[in-house]
């Protein structure tokens, strides 16, 4: 996949060949600029690679792709609408009508503790309770995907344990294939099945290692298991080199 810059192009992934199963959680770590947010552009439909194509269902994707959510590190809330408002909009917009759109609201809004703040509007709620409101956004139109890109990296890390924490609960309720980008390699390996590494750009898949620890997980004592640090250990050492490439 490849960019045209002003004065030359920029190869953003190559040989990038990777299978994620249907309800499967993967989360992809990697260097800056390796091309990782330009992978879910291209599942969601939203970028066309220059080389090779991508396989949903075993159909290429040539436009948009609206079995996948997509969720961004902004929460692209917006202000004039309240917490119901904004939930509800992805249904508006598909035409449900004022009474399934309430009802579908009212699900999304108890299964991301939302209730009681339905009527507030997103500058009045806390970084962590915007988060929740654009994951429940996300959720309502029922995506069979779900891509995350860093959807959690603004917050402080008791907040983002927290999220975590409520992501994880509500994949076990509601199953997705989850496709999640993040530069913290600790959250990765908290919540996936597989964690795949990225080279420095041009990005390719370095590596994929499978986390072997059992599900559900407590986000906040799972990093103390001794399998988490084997494959801590593991992963870091294929990052850290791309690191110090990429610096060098």
């Amino acid at each position: 996949m490849g960019f045209a810059g002003r004065r030359n192009a920029i190869l953003a992934l190559r040989e990038a060949n990777l299978q994620v199963a249907s309800e499967e959680f993967v989360a992809l770590v990697g260097p800056s600029g390796c091309g990782k947010s330009t992978l879910l552009n291209m599942v969601a439909g939203l970028l066309r690679p220059s080389r090779g194509e991508v396989i949903y269902r075993g159909a290429p994707v040539e436009g948009l792709n609206t079995r996948v959510g997509y969720m961004t590190q902004q929460d692209d809330l917006l202000p004039w609408r309240t917490v119901a408002g904004n939930i509800g909009l992805p249904l508006e917009i598909r035409g449900v009508g004022t009474a399934e759109r309430a009802r579908k609201v009212a699900d999304y809004v108890d299964l991301t503790g939302l209730k009681g703040f339905e009527n507030h509007f997103p500058s009045e709620l806390s970084g962590g309770m915007r988060k929740r409101v654009a994951l429940a956004q996300t959720l309502i139109a029922d995506p069979e995907t779900l891509s995350m890109d860093e959807p959690f990296a603004a917050l402080d890390a008791q907040l983002r344990l927290l999220m975590q924490d409520e992501l994880l609960r509500m994949w076990g309720e509601r199953r997705k294939t989850i496709i999640f980008v993040t530069h913290d390699l600790v959250e990765a390996i908290t919540l996936a099945d597989r964690v795949v590494l990225m080279s420095r750009r041009p990005g390719r898949i370095k590596a994929i290692e499978k986390v072997p620890l059992p599900r559900p997980r407590d986000v906040f004592r799972v990093r103390f298991a001794p399998e988490f640090a084997q494959v801590h250990d593991t992963l870091w050492d294929g990052l850290r080199d791309e690191i110090a490439r990429d610096e060098g």
